[in-house]
């Protein structure tokens, strides 16, 4: 199932649902087939046919209580149990009667030879009553009339379990000069006889019925065990990205104000030239910078021009005191990386280690591949050993900023070091190395 796919009311997939009804019945009817080529039984190779028939009727039964017990998918399991032992006594009921019509011919060609091995007659007349032919009967009134061939289980070989029967009645040993005579089984004792071979069926299909709902039901609890697991997950994923826009919406909120200012002082001095060229460089970083996934990685390369428009702006300010040097490998170009992620270190450096001075700064930005790692460096010259108190605070504010961005899009396999060379500032950022795939860059391309 795909991960992003809309969440949805749990539900087991159709392909599952057949797939565990057709091997219940498919089991059965195996074993049942056995069954009946181990004992040898008679007729095996029609009762296969009808058997097959049997258990496709038996799936499409099954079918309709699932339909039942479908619609009771979201409710609690006390209930779902009681309704499919309760609808599971009609489906079974159904089965049983599908069952018995279908080998009610085999069933009675079964009983009427294994009779004749034993010298009796067994058919029917008008009235559909079972007659039984007794070779050697005294009188009518001399024997009690044996009960008809049954079988207590209600499955005989002719049944789709393929059942052993029961032996027919043995023959009553008569004298020589004994006359034959017929014995008549009514249609009471017959109807009676089927409602007890309908009962014991019933019941050997309500078992397997219950057992195909039990296993419906611990598959729909697992399906609602993976969809909450989805959801938290969806959950999870909503809340990283609204902090992760929060902390890129916090990246250079007094950059603006510094910039607008800087912009005033160029055209109060009549500098319209630069304050064109500082007005086209703030609507280019502000269209690429807002333009973005704020959660999403861009390449690196993307990332360092968007950083090279930003220090232009700044030069703009600091004409004679900021110096760059970036060295980035062409190599590392398409390595993916958090959007805006250098865009507060620099800051930080042209706030705490530019403005406060009068003499030239550089700014170093630095790319580089470790163990299959990628390592950005931005340093700078200025006073980082001497930044103390509110200075040292502000600083740390938006190293705090790429730290908790790394944590939120890599756990523990990203680190961000930062600290005082004893000759300015610098800041070493560790992440996986992850490439931009084809697509990314056909169409950036």
């Amino acid at each position: 199932m795909d991960d992003d796919a809309p969440i949805g009311p749990a539900r087991v997939p159709l392909p599952t649902v057949l797939l565990s009804m057709a091997g219940l019945w498919a089991c059965y009817f195996a074993l049942v087939t056995a069954r009946g080529w181990l004992l040898e039984l008679e007729y095996q190779g029609e009762l296969l046919a009808l058997r097959g028939a049997v258990s496709l009727a038996s799936i499409a039964v099954t079918v309709l209580l699932w339909l039942v017990l479908r619609g009771f998918d979201d409710r609690r399991i006390g209930l779902r149990v009681f309704i499919a032992l309760f609808a599971a006594l009609p489906a079974a009921l159904l089965l049983a009667v599908i069952n018995q019509r279908v080998f009610a011919d085999v069933e009675m060609r079964v009983n009427t030879r294994m009779a004749e091995k034993q010298g009796l007659r067994m058919h029917r007349d008008e009235a559909g009553n079972l007659l039984v032919d007794l070779p050697g009967l005294r009188a009518p009134s001399d024997i009690a009339p044996p009960e008809a061939p049954s079988v207590p289980n209600g499955d005989t070989s002719a049944l789709p379990d393929g059942d052993t029967s029961a032996p027919p009645p043995p023959a009553v040993p008569m004298p020589d000069d004994a006359t034959s005579g017929t014995i008549t089984i009514d249609s009471l004792s017959r109807e009676e006889m089927m409602w007890r071979q309908l009962t014991d069926i019933a019941l050997g299909r309500y078992f397997l019925l219950i057992a195909w709902a039990a296993l419906y039901i611990a598959l729909t609890q697992a399906q609602n065990a993976r969809t909450a697991e989805r959801r938290e997950g969806e959950y999870r994923r909503a809340a990283k990205a609204a902090e992760l826009r929060s902390l890129r919406y916090q990246v250079n909120p007094h950059f603006l104000f510094n910039t607008l200012n800087s912009l005033s002082a160029l055209v109060m001095t009549n500098r319209a030239q630069q304050a064109e060229t500082m007005i086209q460089s703030i609507s280019t970083f502000y269209r690429r910078s807002l333009s973005g996934d704020p959660s999403g990685d861009v390449p690196l390369a993307e990332e360092i021009e968007l950083q090279r428009a930003y220090l232009r702006i700044e030069s703009v300010r600091f004409p004679e005191r900021l110096h760059t040097t970036f060295d980035v490998p062409d190599a590392l170009g398409d390595a993916r990386v958090p959007g805006m992620i250098l865009q507060p270190l620099i800051e930080n450096s042209v706030k705490y280690a530019v403005a406060p001075l009068t003499r030239p700064v550089t700014i170093r930005v630095a790319a580089e591949e470790e163990y299959g790692r990628l390592v950005l460096t931005i340093a700078d010259d200025g006073p980082g050993d001497t930044l103390t108190g509110a200075k040292a605070e502000g600083c740390g504010i938006g190293v705090d900023n790429v730290r908790n961005r790394l944590r939120i899009r890599y756990g523990e396999n990203a680190t961000v070091v930062s600290g005082s060379t004893g000759a300015g500032w610098r800041t070493v950022i560790r992440m996986p190395l992850e490439r931009v795939g084809p697509a990314r860059r056909r169409a950036e391309g």
